[in-house]
């Protein structure tokens, strides 16, 4: 299952979550605005900016939502 870190009032968060659900892709929404951990995570791997997209410990997409939409389904399968 992927997990998008993202933030309140974050419409690129907003648009990647509604792009995987119209995909019918699970995913977890980890907000680091309430969570110290994720935020301190993303912090650790360099991250600045949200959302980042990992499927477990692994950076699911580099570039966030305008990279996420660029993947083709068969792309997304297979990254899956």
């Amino acid at each position: 299952m992927l997990k998008i870190y993202s933030k309140d009032n974050c419409p690129h968060c907003d648009s990647a979550k509604q792009f995987l659900e119209a995909k019918n892709i699970d995913f977890e929404s980890v907000n680091i605005e309430k969570d110290s951990e994720a935020k301190d995570f993303l912090v650790s791997e360099g991250h600045r900016s949200v959302p980042q997209i990992y499927k477990g410990s692994e950076l699911f997409v580099e570039g966030g939502y305008s990279a996420l939409i660029k993947l083709t389904e068969d792309e997304i399968k297979a990254k899956l």
